[in-house]
């Protein structure tokens, strides 16, 4: 505990004020940046989905264009119609609910952190602080708390489950009866939560981790923890079937077929969605997402790997730990078993994104908060590198979102092209997809996109098939999207007449027409 000291008065008073400070900085760069334009293929389609339902007062059946859309659950959707209550339906809007999950995900590792150790109250409350401050400035959390998908979404009830895990199993006298039911209430609830956010991880995760960390710890599940089992699984169900119980009343055997088999096992088994990836690719995404604290995370892994080896060896020196003698050590498994069950879950799995490793985070971020709180105990100036570290991440994203970001998200959306077509009088032509796929489109020209009878996209692949499109409805001009490089294809046609509108880079958006 001799490493963990009291700071002294001129430094308390310091960082009382530095706190509230920063905090308040971060709160202001989880909300900046969520007006820019969505980009990517999943933003603009779950946008598009929750505005369906919003549109027909639907909370429950997801669709797409029209079509049945059983790819996710409903939560991210939900918090997507309440914002767009509120705001309208906005580009912020569709953000606003995954960066209030962000900022949950910060507050409950500080929470964790602030029930669960049992020091003096000075040194509690510090590194409670300490943890927050590298969650909030962590580039994982951060980038995802900026996008409208599901991995923020369920990386934050996942977080708030197993918070309230921790705080329970601490159970110390510090902590009243109420206290700690609570904590072990929040871990079935928030279940049910991440349930409703991401479907089966969010079940299998938490009880894969406190299994986990009850190994490392060699020790059984407390008698209280058995018998909270007995109400608590219920709990979760309750809550998860608020969903999932009238989906499968309203679609039955599609429901289960579209969502729990193919989405889930399928997806899990096979490359049907084709993303995959080498099995190491976590190994390297998950240390990436814990940038700027990347040299601390991968010491932290260090040291762990060297102590259980020499506990391994049974070694007579004494294996150090990020605490000796302190209640960090149980912390430290506990982000140890956090950290490794979704990395060899999703290690096996056939299909492989970036934001699929996301749970795992928070797990890092408190492997890594041990670190450097240990190393700002040295000296001040190590306490003002790490601080500036943290603040500096914030400027920098700051700077991006308004100088880089714009540029980036041009290219890759489709709003300004569609808003061209409409400024020359075409808000109500069909929207075409040229040898492309544009799900962007999804939502900046919402009821328009042209599809196939399954419901997906129609890609068109030459210029007569647009010019019999056309034939079919009456001549009526349509909005063509067309990378640039194969426009071409279309001003050269002798069946069409085509007009280019604008472009972003990438795209040009096109009326074609009866020559």
């Amino acid at each position: 505990m001799s490493e963990i000291t009291k700071s002294p008065p001129a430094v308390r008073a310091k960082m009382a004020w530095f706190w509230p400070v920063f905090f308040a900085l971060a709160a202001f760069v989880f909300l900046f940046g969520l007006t820019i334009p969505l980009v990517g293929p999943d933003e603009p389609r779950y946008a598009e989905v929750a505005r369906e339902m919003f549109q027909r007062g639907d909370w429950i059946t997801p669709t797409l264009g029209g079509f049945d859309w059983f790819e996710k659950p409903a939560l991210l959707y939900w918090l997507e119609i309440v914002s767009y209550r509120i705001f309208g339906i906005t580009e912020f809007a569709a953000r606003f609910g995954a960066a209030l999950c962000g900022l949950g995900t910060v507050w409950c590792l500080w929470i964790m952190t602030r029930l669960a150790t049992r020091y003096e109250e000075d040194a509690l409350a510090r590194f409670a602080n300490w943890t927050a401050m590298v969650a909030a400035s962590t580039i994982g959390i951060l980038a995802f708390s900026h996008g409208a998908s599901f991995d923020i979404v369920v990386t934050f009830p996942i977080t708030a489950s197993l918070a309230g895990f921790f705080v329970f199993d601490s159970d110390h006298k510090e902590l009243s009866r109420k206290q700690n039911t609570v904590g072990v209430a929040s871990f079935y609830f928030f279940i049910g939560v991440a349930l409703l956010a991401k479907g089966l991880i969010g079940l299998v995760f938490p009880f894969a981790i406190v299994a986990f960390y009850y190994l490392m710890r060699r020790q059984t599940p407390s008698r209280a923890f058995l018998v909270s089992l007995i109400w608590g699984i219920p709990l979760l169900l309750v809550v998860a079937a608020t969903w999932y119980l009238p989906m499968y009343w309203q679609h039955g055997w599609e429901f289960i077929d579209e969502f729990i088999i193919q989405q889930h096992f399928q997806r899990f088994a096979t490359n049907k969605y084709q993303h995959p990836q080498p099995f190491y690719f976590f190994f390297w995404v998950l240390p990436l997402m814990t940038i700027p604290w990347l040299p601390f995370f991968l010491w932290g892994i260090w040291k762990s790997v060297r102590d259980a080896v020499r506990s391994l060896r049974g070694s007579a020196e004494k294996v150090t730990s990020p605490a000796n003698n302190t209640s960090l050590y149980p912390l430290l498994l506990f982000s140890l078993s956090w950290i490794l069950v979704p990395l060899v879950f999703f290690s096996f799995s056939g299909s492989k994104l970036p934001g699929y490793i996301l749970p795992a985070v928070p797990g890092a971020v408190l492997l890594t908060s041990i670190e450097v709180f240990r190393f700002v105990q040295k000296a001040s100036v190590r306490r003002t590198l790490a601080l500036t570290i943290a603040v500096g991440t914030l400027a920098v994203l700051i700077l991006a979102i308004v100088f880089v970001v714009p540029g980036f998200a041009r290219k890759e959306s489709v709003k300004e092209l569609i808003a061209a077509a409409d400024r020359h009088g075409y808000t109500d032509s069909p929207v075409a997809a040229f040898l492309t796929v544009s799900h962007n489109a999804e939502f900046y020209a919402a009821g328009r996109v042209i599809r196939d009878a399954d419901g997906k996209q129609r890609r068109f692949v030459g210029a007569h098939e647009l010019r019999e499109y056309i034939d079919q409805h009456e001549g009526q001009p349509l909005v063509v999207l067309v990378p640039k490089d194969q426009v071409g294809q279309l001003t050269a046609s002798d069946l069409l007449e085509t007009q280019i509108l604008d472009d972003n880079g990438e795209l040009d958006v096109a009326v074609v027409q009866w020559k």
